[in-house]
């Protein structure tokens, strides 16, 4: 995982046009099942995407969708 934040953010805006539709909602299953193929600690990238807004996720954390920004 890149340290400089540039670098990073770019890696994940792929990341998430690679595994996430606009306007499908995924479980969290969904959502570490995905990004599990491609770096062992998926919950750090899904805090990363949710940090960077690429993903949203519901008050509660039962659904994920990739924001509109993304």
């Amino acid at each position: 995982m890149p340290v400089r934040r540039t670098l990073r953010r770019a890696l994940l805006e792929q990341l998430t046009e690679r595994f996430f539709e606009p306007g499908r909602r995924y479980t969290e299953t969904e959502v570490n099942a995905a990004l599990s193929r491609c770096y062992d600690d998926y919950s750090t990238l899904r805090r990363y995407l949710i940090d960077e807004r690429l993903l949203s996720r519901s008050p509660e954390g039962s659904a994920y969708w990739r924001s509109v920004t993304a």
